[in-house]
Order: C-alpha cells, then sequence, then structure tokens
C-alpha cells in the first residue's frame, strides 16, 4: 500500500488528467464549460493545501519534490482524482434547483468519504503529516484525519457539486459559452469552493477545541 500510494501520486495524475477533461467534454460538448468544472478542483488543491503547508503550516508531504511543505503536482492529484469522481457520480444534467442541490449532496458524500479514506491511509504510511489537535494529543490516523477531513472535503464536494449544477443550469439558456461566463464560473465556484469548507472547519475547531486550527499544535512534553 505503501509504494502504491507513493507511486499513484505520480502516475494517477498522468492518467486521470487529460481523462477528466475529455469526459467532461464529452459530457457538456462545450469546452468552455468543461474546462470550468475541470479547473476548479485543480485550483482549489493548489490553493487551500498550498496555504495549510506553507503558511499556516498545519499540514506537510513527505515526498521527493516539494516546495516547502507542499508537493508542486498536488494540484492534479487531487484535481483529476476529484473531476473523476465527480464526473462517475454525475448522473443527470441539472434541470432544476432541486437537481442542483441533488448534485451538491452526492459529491459532499462521495468526496468527503474516499478523501477521508485517502488521508487515512497517507497518514499512516507517513506520506501526509497534520499537526492538529488529535496529532498533538498522541492519537491515530483514523482521529487526526476525522477531526479535519470530513469538513474540508466534504464542503468541498457540496460547493464543487452545487457549481456543477449551477453552469447546467446557466447553460440552458445560454448554449454557447463565452471566455467571460467561463472565467466569472469559476472565478465565483472557487471561492466558493475554498469559503465553506475552511469557514466550517474553523467553526467547528472553535467549538471543539477553541481555537480555529489555522496552527499548528504542538505536543505537551511527558
Amino acid at each position: 500500500m505503501k509504494s502504491a500510494l507513493r507511486l499513484y501520486q505520480y502516475l494517477g495524475p498522468l492518467v486521470l488528467t487529460p481523462l477528466s477533461l475529455l469526459l467532461w467534454w464529452r459530457e457538456y460538448r462545450d469546452p468552455l464549460q468543461a474546462v470550468a468544472v475541470w479547473l476548479v478542483p485543480v485550483l482549489w488543491a493548489y490553493i487551500v493545501p498550498g496555504i495549510g503547508t506553507n503558511v499556516c503550516k498545519v499540514w506537510e508531504f513527505d515526498v521527493s519534490w516539494k516546495l516547502g511543505r507542499f508537493r508542486p503536482h498536488h494540484g492534479f492529484v487531487f484535481g483529476s482524482a476529484t473531476s473523476m469522481l465527480a464526473w462517475l457520480s454525475h448522473g443527470n444534467t441539472a434541470l432544476s434547483f432541486a437537481d442542483l442541490m441533488r448534485q451538491a449532496f452526492v459529491l459532499c458524500a462521495v468526496l468527503g468519504f474516499w478523501n477521508l479514506l485517502y488521508d487515512i491511509k497517507a497518514l499512516r504510511i507517513g506520506l501526509l503529516r497534520v499537526y492538529n489537535q488529535a496529532w498533538a494529543a498522541g492519537q491515530g490516523p483514523e482521529a487526526i484525519a476525522l477531526d479535519y477531513s470530513p469538513w474540508f472535503f466534504g464542503g468541498f464536494g457540496a460547493a464543487y457539486g452545487a457549481f456543477i449544477g449551477a453552469t447546467e443550469l446557466y447553460a440552458l439558456d445560454h448554449p454557447a459559452w463565452t471566455w467571460p461566463a467561463m472565467l466569472g464560473f469559476a472565478g465565483g465556484g472557487l471561492l466558493a469552493c475554498i469559503a465553506l469548507p475552511v469557514l466550517g472547519f474553523m467553526q467547528h475547531s472553535i467549538r471543539r477545541h477553541g481555537h480555529p486550527g489555522t496552527r499548528p499544535i504542538h505536543r505537551e512534553r511527558s
């Protein structure tokens, strides 16, 4: 498992990045709409984990190639897999606000579940390190991951699913996308995908631990 996960971080994006983009293009038959949906998780995975590692220093990757504490290809590791999972769980195109909410719920569950499992494995083999309250208390990978993963990845999944639904509702009245529409949707969707999980996690951490969880927690010396 250790070798497989370390190998996947390089080989997975090489296959899933072009494949996921192609599948979304076939889904919509509009390259700009496909790019908007495909691009958001890639950018999110550079911005949020990049800040979490090199600014807040709560997370750290133990890999050969690093920029500080961050692996430079992480956006495509997370983004390509996320786009593929989103496409696999997509179902019918959103035709109403209820469909949009359905997509948000499904992706919240799917991304929350699979990223929790992935992070537990990554923590267990040392590929990922998270210096949160559970780590400071000497708890295991499951407790460490459960303290942040459902909020970040479930929250991201909810916002991303709603974003996908919003692009589809927009496309009902605007079949031919333009560059301003693509950039506007991608920018707005990215902001929502950042704000919802980050604020949700911070509120959870304040309630549970008395701090927002944006700084590493040091273990107490016995």
